[in-house]
């Protein structure tokens, strides 16, 4: 028990490791989280996409998936499309005079949420290398491989939660449009360095 214990730990803590940081899903978790809309749903989906990937990973698919570059390119590509066109509604929304708050926007339809937050998922090529390539390799190293999968997707599970339920505590700061304009901006920024990444670092 203390082994399988120990493997379920290491899996948290590297995958705590790769989702802890500002991405383009993150910030999406992070934006919805703050308009109080569809939280749930958004946050089930990264859960759980993250743990299929992670289970295809443990279970060797990342050698299948290392084999075939020209997947990875195409998913590459499409990605950072999808990044650049979310970026350009991001930076609009952040310089238009007249924009209402968000809080005051009619709420995105719950279909064409889902849709955005499974194209921020699977359309991303560093979710694959994290989950299905270096999670998945790190795992085939413990003894007990399937007990360190499932610490790494409880990681992802605690981390969007987190930041999805988390958010709301930020909304009194964000009660103004300028606040938000910066906040849209900062997202747009982050759309952008991401898909540069994609396209200049094959």
């Amino acid at each position: 028990m203390p082994d399988i214990l120990t493997s379920a730990l290491a899996g948290l803590t590297v995958s705590a490791a790769l989702i802890v940081a500002i991405g383009a899903q993150n910030a999406f978790v992070l934006r919805q989280g703050l308009r109080r809309e569809h939280v749930a749903p958004v946050v089930a989906i990264c859960a759980l996409s993250d743990a299929v990937l992670i289970t295809a990973g443990v279970a060797g698919v990342g050698t299948v998936v290392s084999d075939r570059p020209g997947l990875l390119t195409a998913i590459r590509w499409a990605g950072a499309a999808f990044l650049l066109g979310y970026a350009v509604l991001a930076a609009r929304r952040a310089v238009r005079p007249d924009a209402l708050r968000p809080s005051e926007r009619p709420a995105a339809t719950l279909g064409a949420t889902a849709l955005t937050c499974l194209a921020f998922t699977w359309l991303n090529p560093h979710v694959y290398l994290d989950t299905v390539l270096l999670v998945g390799g790190v795992a085939q190293q413990h003894e007990h491989r399937w007990a360190f999968g499932a610490g790494a997707a409880t990681a992802s599970l605690l981390w969007f939660t987190a930041l999805g339920g988390g958010a709301r505590r930020l909304a009194p700061l964000l009660a103004r449009t300028a606040a938000w304009r910066v906040l849209d901006g900062a997202v747009a920024a982050v759309m952008v360095a991401v898909a540069a990444t994609l396209l200049l670092n094959p």
